[in-house]
């Protein structure tokens, strides 16, 4: 291969903004690219995949190679009346690949709108936002154990989907994924209970919403709420909503009167982690060039300059300060580079 780079900048590559450097640097655009890692990264050799870099903190330099995923691709591979399944380069704007799928009338991830990242990093998180999540749609995805040079495929019961999790976070090491494959309907299938999405969809001059509308009340709605990383270093969402036991919540609801909550499966109670935040008075504050948005407790921000230990000390601080008032620990969303 002969685009490796040394002490390369991930400062444009993170949509923190941190400086970091890399120690070797490697583009993979294609998947005979990504099998040939196997003959450059030694065995020892520590090693990040970045996407988009909208879901990682680099608290220093990494050390190890980083290979930036770029493979890109829309191919659609099976077509009926009612559905689709579309073949999708990992490398490809998650944002961009929402749009091109409503362009094409298929639907059903168009309550994932302007989530920043890439496609490859949708599973691994199993990002989801507005009462919808990737699994919802996933088929299946292609990848290379790149120390190995092995490719594999993963069909979604192995996948393991759980909040803000996978396989790929937990257990799988060493692989690259390539390609994600979605099924997605030809025939439109509103998702609206989320409150804020019915609130703006009800002020539309038509009463026959579609998927469009539901797609643009999102991406209004993250606008409103959420900076621009492009204008103000963040990650989005750094912590999970903490999800307890339904015996504990109604304790916590006599100390603390009417939580916001959304009830889930066995027996528990989700509680919006920003409004924990929120009570603990952090949202808004500020601490030189670094703090917590003003709009939005759940994301915290890189004003310009700030190193990546100052923002995961204010994260750990937020932590304590929800386990004290709460007696909940927060997770964070956000994956660390120690």
């Amino acid at each position: 291969m002969n685009n490796i780079r040394e002490n390369v900048s991930l400062k444009e590559l993170n949509t923190f903004g941190i400086e970091a450097f890399a120690r070797y640097f490697v583009e993979v655009n294609t998947e005979k690219e990504a099998l040939a890692l196997q003959s450059v990264i030694p065995e020892a050799a520590s090693v990040l995949i970045l996407g988009g870099g909208s879901n990682i903190l680099f608290t220093k330099d990494f050390e190890g190679w980083v290979i930036k995923n770029n493979i890109q691709g829309i191919l659609t591979e099976i077509i009926n009346e009612e559905e689709v399944v579309v073949k999708v380069g990992a490398g490809v704007n998650w944002h961009e690949w929402v749009l091109h799928s409503l362009r094409e009338k298929w639907y059903g991830l168009e309550n994932l709108s302007l989530i920043p990242g890439c496609v490859g990093a949708a599973p691994m998180q199993n990002i989801g936002a507005y009462g919808a999540e990737v699994k919802d749609t996933f088929d299946s995805l292609e990848g290379i154990f790149f120390r190995a040079g092995e490719k594999k495929v993963f069909r979604k019961p192995e996948c393991e989907f759980g909040y803000r999790e996978s396989i790929f976070k937990k257990r799988i090491k060493d692989f690259l994924i390539t390609h994600v494959r979605f099924r997605l309907s030809r025939v439109p299938k509103l998702n609206t209970g989320y409150g804020d999405i019915q609130k703006i969809l009800e002020r539309l001059p038509h009463k026959e919403y579609t998927p469009e509308d539901v797609s643009n009340a999102v991406i209004q709605i993250r606008k409103s709420k959420l900076p621009n990383p492009e204008v103000i270093g963040n990650a989005g969402s750094f912590f999970k909503n903490p999800i307890v036991q339904a015996a504990f919540f109604e304790e916590l609801r006599t100390r603390f009167g009417d939580i916001p909550h959304y009830s889930t499966d066995n027996d528990s109670v989700k509680i919006p982690a920003a409004w924990l935040i929120q009570q603990c008075e952090w949202k808004g504050k500020r601490f030189g060039n670094f703090g917590v948005h003003e709009n939005q407790a759940l994301v915290l921000v890189n004003y310009g300059g700030a190193k990546g230990n100052d923002i995961l000390s204010l994260s750990q601080e937020i932590i304590e300060s929800v386990r004290i008032k709460f007696g909940i620990i927060l997770e964070k969303e956000v994956n660390i580079v120690f």
